[in-house]
């Protein structure tokens, strides 16, 4: 992948996520809708970041001109993750994916590894095949009862100064910094932490969606408040994604808010747990 292809992949996934989310679309669920301007703007953003970052983990499959699948993957000091991939609708079951997967596994070498995944049957089977471990997700969605909101202590608004301690604490919890990750994600999300000595964790919060977007902490209560927190956040609906059964804590938040809980895809993991107190990004991991 080059920079010139930013635009071109951001088309790709535009098509494939969409008919992804109409496939798996509850009965009960608005139909699904292409991604807005911002939207589009902002994962060319992301896509920009992973490709100065570690442009080795980052490959695209072309037909002419034409991208037709992609493959976007990180190597964090010790840790590999994957933070999308896809292959357009007319093109899968051609052996794409498989080529596009094999390369990026290539670029993690034995690092351990994780991701989300959707539970597209043919993309979980090549994740169980390279010997990743599928961790059942839980959503969960709906408007945040106000009236349940806790008084929260503790907490303050996170600087760039914090950044150090919260590598050391994503090492222990997940087994690997974020590192520029951090960086990247303090220019567009809003980060919320606590930082005493016995109750450390962080949570960004996406303002624009109202949810949290990534939560790591020491300990589940620790973990509680940060949630918390970020539902306060929220106006209308809200969304908090990426709850293994490890991380029933935030299923315990969240129905006392009065959030609806569904299924919803797999944390893939190999060589490493699946981690805990965590809520994973969906595109940092």
């Amino acid at each position: 992948m080059a920079r010139d292809d930013l635009a071109a992949t951001e088309r790709a996934a535009a098509v494939t996520f969409l008919e992804g989310d109409r496939l798996s679309r509850r009965a009960s669920e608005p139909e699904p809708e292409p991604p807005t301007e911002e939207q589009s703007r902002r994962l060319i953003d992301r896509l920009d970041h992973f490709l100065s970052i570690d442009p080795d983990g980052c490959w695209i499959a072309e037909d002419g001109r034409d991208v037709v699948g992609f493959a976007i993957s990180q190597n964090r000091e010790r840790l590999w993750y994957l933070a999308t991939y896809g292959v357009l609708p007319g093109r899968q079951g051609k052996g794409i994916g498989k080529r596009l997967m094999d390369a990026v596994l290539v670029h993690a070498g034995d690092r351990p590894g994780l991701f989300s995944s959707t539970v597209h049957p043919a993309a979980t089977r090549r994740y169980r095949l390279a010997g990743f471990t599928l961790h059942p997700q839980m959503r969960m969605v709906g408007t945040v009862d106000r009236s349940t909101l806790p008084a929260v202590h503790g907490l303050r608004e996170g600087r760039a100064d914090d950044l150090e301690w919260m590598d050391e604490l994503d090492t222990a919890v997940r087994g690997a910094g974020h590192g520029p990750d951090h960086v990247h994600m303090l220019e567009t999300l809003r980060l919320v932490v606590s930082d005493a000595p016995d109750r450390r964790g962080y949570v960004y919060i996406d303002e624009t969606a109202g949810r949290p977007a990534l939560l790591a902490a020491d300990r589940p209560e620790t973990a509680e408040t940060l949630l918390w927190e970020a539902l306060a956040s929220a106006r209308g609906n809200t969304l908090v994604n990426c709850i293994t059964t490890d991380n029933h804590w935030a299923v315990d938040v969240g129905l006392a808010a009065r959030l609806d809980i569904g299924q919803e895809g797999y944390i893939a993991v190999r060589g490493m747990p699946a981690p805990a107190p965590y809520l994973a990004s969906g595109h940092y991991l």
